[in-house]
């Protein structure tokens, strides 16, 4: 018999709201021990009148201790509910981005919690985070190739939130083979080789594609700076896009030599310069030199993992943006990225006006733009939604 999970008195509101989480300071323990459960297990939650709410998969030593795949509690988490669900989240996908270069699973939203699946094409990537899609393996491998039928399929399981449910790390290609270990994509008519096994997440982040899209509209004759360019998303899209110059500052010499390996497969190796050290003491020394830009673009990783990161992580976004700010021409733009979920959304561009007054600068935001649509959102879940990307033109004071 199927285990259950009951909720304390009025606890369910959330769930009838939309959510899917359930926290553990909301089960009735009394009732309902989270001690004897095992992690990936599938529960009935239940409200405190015992009415069934949903099927959820289980991770009881979390907080979040148990995550809602379905409000029919009957529904079990098979092959034939993945396979359903990679086909809805395929036909959402490819409604947008005809390249078929994408995120195709974005976890909860995809009703598919601890899953994330990137698609380059012919390649897919999988990563999985939790106990619960770990014993389904197989079942998500089988899924994808049943419904992309991909050349290649890589399990990029080297996340740090694996370590939280106890999975050890590895990286395996279990269908079809790599060139170079990497997975080719285009991106806003601009070409890349992603580097799926040995760079950062799945290799890519396509979460910032639509903002890269704005500001490829805006680079023309312009001098850029990409810092945290990583393999140069934003950078070789620039030079791409008609900059006349760019600028790319990471501390990894490895992601710098892919920058100037997707430079070479666009043509425009002549337009890149790559600076390799932290970027804080990287963009002191540019000020130092008396170097200007006219786009800054700092789309740093997420200075506030945690919440109790947050007096710390503002302070860093803070700084990297002061001196972001420092190093533009007089008219010059500022794109100031945060992938940090716990960073509220009027933070930065609240921070980009204090800033600017105390540079004795006048900001203007002329654009704010977050995920793409291969990142939805679950309205009920806050956390879902974690991208900022401000567009800022900072002015001498009028």
């Amino acid at each position: 018999m199927l285990a259950s999970l009951r909720l304390k008195n009025k606890a369910e509101r959330r769930l009838k709201g939309g959510h899917l989480w359930v926290y553990s300071n909301e089960v009735d323990t009394q009732q309902t021990p989270l001690k004897g459960l095992q992690a990936g297990q599938e529960v009935i939650i239940e409200a405190a009148n015992g009415k069934a709410l949903g099927r959820a998969i289980v991770s009881p030593e979390q907080l979040i201790c148990a995550r809602l795949i379905s409000r029919d509690s009957k529904q079990t988490l098979d092959g034939s509910l993945i396979v359903h669900r990679l086909k809805v989240a395929l036909s959402t996908r490819d409604l947008w981005y005809p390249h078929q270069c994408y995120r195709w699973v974005y976890g909860d939203s995809d009703g598919l919690p601890g899953l994330v699946i990137d698609r380059f094409g012919a390649v897919v990537v999988i990563q999985i985070s939790n106990m619960a899609m770990e014993l389904r393996r197989q079942e998500i491998i089988d899924a994808v190739m049943k419904v992309a039928k991909p050349d290649t399929i890589v399990l990029k399981n080297d996340g740090k939130l694996r370590a939280v449910e106890g999975l050890e790390e590895y990286v395996e290609i279990v269908h079809g083979e790599l060139e170079d270990n990497c997975a080719p994509l285009t991106e806003n008519d601009t070409n890349f080789m992603a580097p799926v096994i040995h760079g950062q997440k799945t290799g890519w982040f396509y979460d910032h594609r639509e903002n890269r899209a704005v500001l490829n509209r805006l680079v023309k004759g312009k001098r850029v700076l990409d810092v945290f360019s990583y393999v140069g998303g934003w950078g070789v899209q620039a030079a791409n896009h008609g900059a006349s110059e760019v600028h790319c500052v990471d501390a990894s010499a490895q992601a710098l030599d892919w920058v100037e390996q997707n430079a070479v497969l666009n043509g425009v190796e002549d337009k890149l310069h790559c600076w390799e050290g932290d970027a804080f003491q990287a963009m002191k020394q540019l000020k130092d030199s008396g170097e200007k830009f006219d786009i800054v673009v700092v789309d740093p990783p997420a200075f506030i993992p945690r919440r109790k990161d947050i007096k710390a992580g503002e302070q860093a976004y803070r700084r990297l943006n002061q001196l972001a700010m420092r190093l533009l021409n007089k008219d010059g733009l500022l794109v100031a990225g945060s992938c940090s979920m716990h960073l509220g959304d009027d933070r930065l561009p609240d921070m980009l006006r204090v800033l600017g007054r105390e540079l004795d600068r006048e900001v203007m935001i002329q654009h704010i733009g977050s995920q793409g649509a291969d990142h939805p959102v679950l309205p009920a879940i806050a956390e879902t939604r974690y991208l900022k990307a401000v567009f800022a033109r900072v002015l001498p004071t009028r």
